[in-house]
């Protein structure tokens, strides 16, 4: 497949946009050649606010800024918005404005900067949060028309998370990204997988190594975190009645948690969970520390062979 950055793509649409929106600003903590909000500064130098190290007046900042009609995007490293969790909930999400964090080098994928810069519980973070939304694309495809919905159609408070790597591009051009709905990527009647930002390529190799083992899987791509399609996870629950969910994050408090949420309330299954178990990363490069902390491929099909072979316990609840 064909690879692309979601940064480098997040850049590109930040210029386009802002020269159709002139209320838009951007806020920096000095890594716009990281964050590629660079471009926006260049192309629109009054526009652009290179805050330094110094994110929590950033957040309060973009805060004033959007309570003055603005529309602030926020961008730095995901392990470092994070220290300004107070500054995110009392003056953004209590107020529930319109502010955007896009954040980059999340997850493993950082690589060789180690456990330090490799942030994998931001998910739970953010989503913990009364009006914040969160949605991880899975391609710069998707990161495209995410950009699109942000400006076009919302005014309240945004985590989107991105990462340093390239990924293949799965989606098609035209694809236009839905809040609160995942998107079927390839259906089947055995075995489900939702998965969410990098771990989508990884998961449709996994459903082909396990249609060898004669596993019929169908695979979700959940990019709405926050809200989550309440609708298409019980739908396969009924239909495929075995889950493996696979995250470049803690399996606790992001994807894996929300589906076991949801399916626990309605329509239980069984649920394999594939990600961060517990621990902090590694260094090491990007692609080997799937395989080192057991997130690979491999790993997929393992769980996706485990879940199946496990019995439904429980049917509706009345």
């Amino acid at each position: 497949m064909k690879t692309e950055s979601l940064r480098d793509m997040y850049g590109e649409k930040l210029v386009e946009l802002g020269k159709k929106h002139s209320d838009i600003v951007v806020l920096d903590s000095d890594l716009s050649s990281s964050t590629k909000t660079g471009a926006f500064g260049k192309e629109f130098p009054g526009r652009f606010f290179n805050m330094g190290i110094s994110e929590q007046s950033m957040v309060t900042t973009a805060a004033g800024m959007a309570l003055s009609g603005l529309k602030p995007f926020v961008s730095t490293f995901a392990i470092f918005l994070t220290r300004t969790y107070e500054q995110i909930r009392q003056s953004v999400c209590y107020n529930n404005i319109n502010v955007k964090f896009v954040v980059t080098h999340a997850g493993i994928t950082v690589g060789e900067d180690g456990a330090t810069h490799q942030m994998v519980e931001d998910i739970g973070l953010m989503s913990g949060l009364p009006n914040m939304k969160v949605i991880v694309p899975a391609d710069s495809v998707e990161t495209a028309s995410v950009m699109d919905y942000l400006v076009e159609k919302t005014k309240t408070p945004y985590y989107v998370r991105l990462s340093r790597e390239k990924f293949p591009v799965i989606n098609e051009d035209g694809y236009e990204f839905r809040e609160g709905k995942n998107t079927v990527i390839r259906d089947g009647s055995d075995l489900t997988i939702f998965a969410s930002g990098s771990m989508l390529s990884f998961a449709l190799q996994a459903a082909e190594n396990l249609k060898e083992l004669a596993i019929d899987t169908a695979v979700i791509n959940v990019s709405s975190i926050k809200p989550i399609d309440r609708a298409n996870i019980l739908e396969y629950a009924k239909k495929t009645g075995h889950f493996v969910t696979a995250e470049e994050h803690s399996i606790f408090n992001g994807l894996g948690s929300r589906v076991c949420e949801v399916a626990s309330e309605e329509y239980p299954v069984p649920v394999v969970r594939v990600g961060m178990k517990d621990s902090f990363g590694k260094s090491g490069k990007s692609w080997d520390l799937f395989d080192y902390f057991h997130m690979g491929v491999s790993d997929i099909v393992a769980a996706g062979v485990k879940s199946f072979r496990e019995e439904k316990k429980y049917e509706t609840i009345s």
